[in-house]
């Protein structure tokens, strides 16, 4: 049944590079492909285009890589249409090594927050991502960003729920944004990861969040 899913995935999909590695990674125990992670937050961004949902924009799991490593000015171009600043919340996926974290740029409550499902704060992303836009802000705007009132931090794990496992650090980074960009509390544990994983087969089939 699952092969039939996977192969109907790779018939039917153009917006997500299909390989085998990619779809093994939505089974069992495996860690997510970063093409899985970059289709859902795109499908993130469909989704809150319908009424009663906050705007969203993302950015794809190559961004912030390339920000931390090289600076702003090989980044610089990634906006040239988009305006990150008209959405209420800008989605950055970030990987470390084997392990998938997300960071949320809130711009209706002046937050960036980090979000790890095992527990790591990581103040350099936050930094690093509040320092980016304010550069943007420079160099698309022409005006500085007015920072008084930001909060800059990564969630404690006692405030959002934690993996259990060495494998869903992708789950738990996508339905963090799927919270997120529903405005709702984040209320998932590790035992909803099975279902998670099965339901996300669906919605790369049907390029629709259920």
């Amino acid at each position: 049944m699952f092969n039939s899913i996977l192969s109907e995935v790779i018939q039917s999909s153009i917006l997500l590079y299909v390989t085998d590695e990619v779809f093994r990674s939505l089974q069992g125990q495996q860690v997510q492909h970063a093409s899985v992670i970059n289709f859902y937050m795109n499908l993130l961004v469909e989704r809150s285009k319908e009424p009663n949902f906050p705007s969203v924009n993302t950015f794809n799991t190559f961004f912030y890589p390339k920000l931390r490593s090289s600076g702003y000015s090989t980044v610089r171009r990634w906006t040239k249409k988009m305006d990150i600043f008209a959405k209420d919340i800008l989605l950055v996926p970030v990987h470390l090594g084997m392990h998938w974290c997300l960071s949320v740029v809130d711009f209706r409550k002046k937050s960036v927050l980090y979000l790890d499902s095992m527990g790591g704060s990581n103040d350099e992303a936050c930094q690093i991502l509040f320092d980016y836009l304010q550069q943007e802000s420079r160099d698309k705007k022409g005006k500085e960003l007015d920072t008084s009132g930001w909060t800059v931090h990564s969630k404690k794990p006692s405030e959002i729920p934690q993996q259990m496992n060495g494998s869903d650090c992708g789950m738990f980074t996508c339905k963090y944004a799927d919270y997120i960009t529903k405005d709702k509390p984040i209320t998932f544990t590790q035992k909803h990861m099975p279902y998670f994983r099965r339901r996300m087969v669906w919605e790369i089939v049907n390029h629709k969040l259920l």
